[in-house]
């Protein structure tokens, strides 16, 4: 809302725009907090801080992406990722001719290189987009490099220790949801 220039939002306003009950919203934010006022409303610049802070998403964070096929290379060219304080700081792949190329705004460094770039470059959270067979080996390289947070694109269950977080993106998954619809 902050793009529409607007200054404040009643509960209400925001009820209509979510499909929810605005008695729900106040709730819902007074759990985390004082951060309206009753017949003005939220201040919508504060609110948006507010949020961020508490989905911790009010600091900036490096990402490591492994794997520059077609996938890896479309998500380090995907832009909107950078407005929201993510940025991809490095590439890995075994691939020489890879090697040294630019995608984004990242290099592509060899997966030999993933534990000092990571280190050097203070990565946070890593995504992998290899096949399958490898997505394994590629996520326990992260873990030992001390990665703790991974969204991993690949088609499999990988097994990591209860202290890293893990998202899968499953395409094929959300796909099938899709169908149900259809």
């Amino acid at each position: 809302m902050s793009d529409l220039h607007i200054q404040t939002v009643s509960s209400y306003e925001l009820g209509l725009k979510l499909d929810m009950n605005p008695a729900q919203i106040r709730k819902d934010l007074a759990y985390f907090g004082e951060f309206g006022r009753k017949g003005i409303g939220y201040d919508v610049s504060y609110l948006i801080e507010k949020i961020k802070q508490i989905l911790k998403l009010d600091r900036f964070l490096k990402i490591g992406l492994v794997g520059a096929g077609h996938l890896g290379i479309a998500i380090s060219n995907y832009n909107q990722y950078i407005k929201e304080n993510f940025s991809i700081r490095a590439i890995f792949d075994t691939d020489p001719q890879k090697v040294g190329q630019k995608i984004g705004s990242a290099e592509v460094f060899h997966l030999d290189d993933l534990q000092r770039e990571i280190e050097d470059k203070g990565i946070q959270m890593g995504i992998i987009t290899v096949p399958a067979q490898e997505a394994q080996k590629v996520a326990d390289r992260l873990i030992d490099a001390g990665i703790r947070a991974i969204l991993n694109f690949a088609p499999v269950n990988l097994k990591v220790p209860p202290n890293v977080y893990l998202r899968n993106a499953d395409l094929t998954t959300e796909l099938q949801s899709l169908a149900y619809y259809l």
